[in-house]
């Protein structure tokens, strides 16, 4: 009864396709970012919803036309349809064009997997049956429904922090081979029984399929994880680097903080000694210099934290010197319990990036940078003002990205910063309206949670 199994109808086919880049587009468009810089959601919504409608229509059109041609464009119909879920994902989601040929891979695939065990089961089912009937089409969309929804759910989990940095060609060529390698084993017996790896059988050649796809998306799916996990050692070797210059930045400060104080206690005595110069000409001369001295001293700040002290007294300086007016109202006793690096990664990192983008500014009047420290409710909020010239750098996942050539280097502020209120058990977000880019931390305790 099951020697010869009817292929899978045309329609079953554009279902299960159209179902697998629906599943990437919905994984990818709905993974967090770390800001609002994204699309807003009724945005994200209408371009989800007319990329589903529309994928919809192609992927029926096309196979059914593929249905009524010659034999020999099985192939390239394939290809078409590998086209068509390239650009479903790329229509859907935006992504960079490496990271869609690598999702497509996998959709293909997971599509194929879902057609294949759907329409195996169906036919055990009701082969004596007309595949058209309701509980034949029913049972397919279920059972295929089912296998994309597995696939969703364990997508949706490793893309919890949306799609890493740029693909590399060497990463992107080993998708397309192992796909080409598990839709050739996978297809094989439709091609011929005549190789050491074909069934022969009707059930068999299903099964066959069937047992490689989904080893092949076992594959693929442990390859992207293999991805993150390369990207995470990096960002986490380049957050240690900047936590370490960030601790030795704050060394520094506070060394050059305690000349600042000894200078200011000496201060008393040279005021003396210019009261007792008898000579007006070197008298004035004394007190220009002594004027001078005091403008390269600087502002200092006491928020109640010695570290916060050095690092606001520190950004100040450098805020003075580039012309940028800085203000800071800060309860630095609410940071008891953080380590001093930490504060020097979260303070440190945010006045840096606003310096770096009050310089881009060219109107001197509009450098304006504004922090502060305070308690909300059970929330300590750390929040970073700055005047930017509407002009940011974001990757395919919505995060932002440095100006800098060396983006190896650089361009882990933020990152930084997210990282450490993770710790914490908080969270750091970002806006920009209005030429206004905020930054906002806010944390539950300032006690480690790897403590509690």
């Amino acid at each position: 009864m099951f020697e010869s199994l009817p292929d899978i109808p045309r329609l079953f086919t554009a279902l299960a396709e159209w179902g697998a880049g629906l599943v990437y587009v919905l994984a990818i468009a709905r993974a967090p970012c770390p800001h609002d810089l994204a699309p807003s959601r009724l945005m994200s919504r209408w371009r989800i919803a007319v990329t589903a409608a529309g994928g919809l229509v192609a992927f029926v059109v096309t196979q059914e036309l593929l249905g009524r041609s010659p034999l020999s464009l099985w192939i390239p119909g394939m290809g078409l349809a590998f086209l068509l879920l390239w650009g479903m994902i790329e229509a859907g989601t935006g992504a960079p064009w490496r990271w869609v040929t690598h999702v497509s891979v996998r959709a293909f695939i997971v599509a194929e997997l879902a057609a294949s065990l759907a329409w195996q089961v169906v036919v055990f089912f009701h082969a004596d049956r007309e595949y058209w009937r309701p509980e034949s089409l029913g049972g397919f969309i279920a059972l295929a429904s089912a296998c994309l929804g597995i696939v969703y759910y364990c997508e949706r989990r490793v893309l919890r922090q949306g799609l890493s940095a740029p693909l590399t060609r060497g990463e992107l060529a080993a998708t397309l081979v192992v796909g080409v390698a598990i839709f050739a084993l996978s297809n094989l017996s439709f091609v011929s029984t005549a190789t050491p790896f074909s069934g022969r059988a009707g059930l068999e050649v299903f099964y066959i399929r069937t047992l490689v796809d989904l080893g092949g998306y076992a594959i693929l799916f442990a390859q992207y994880e293999r991805i993150q996990q390369s990207e995470t050692q990096r960002e986490l070797a380049s957050i240690q680097s900047s936590l370490e210059a960030q601790h030795r930045q704050y060394l520094l400060a506070k060394a050059d903080m305690e000349q600042v104080a000894r200078a200011h206690h000496d201060l008393k005595h040279q005021v003396a000694a210019i009261r007792a110069e008898l000579d007006p000409g070197r008298a004035a001369a004394s007190f220009e210099e002594l004027e001078s001295q005091i403008a390269q001293i600087g502002q200092h700040y006491h928020s109640g934290h010695p570290v916060l002290d050095v690092i606001l007294t520190a950004k100040g300086k450098v805020c003075s010197a580039e012309g940028i007016t800085f203000t800071a109202v800060a309860d630095g006793s609410l940071l008891t319990g953080m380590s001093s690096m930490d504060i020097a990664t979260l303070f440190g990192n945010a006045l840096d990036n606003a310096i770096e983008a009050s310089r881009r500014v060219g109107e001197p009047s509009k450098r304006l940078i504004k922090l502060a420290l305070f308690r909300r409710g059970r929330m300590l909020v750390l929040r970073v003002d700055n005047w930017f010239d509407g002009q940011l750098h974001v990757d395919a996942g919505g995060r932002l990205t440095t100006i800098k050539a060396d983006a190896m280097r650089h361009g882990w502020g933020v990152k930084s910063i997210q990282w450490t209120a993770r710790k914490y058990g908080g969270q750091a977000v970002t806006r920009a309206r209005d030429h206004w880019f905020t930054l906002t931390v806010l944390l539950p305790s300032t006690t480690l949670l790897e403590e509690q």
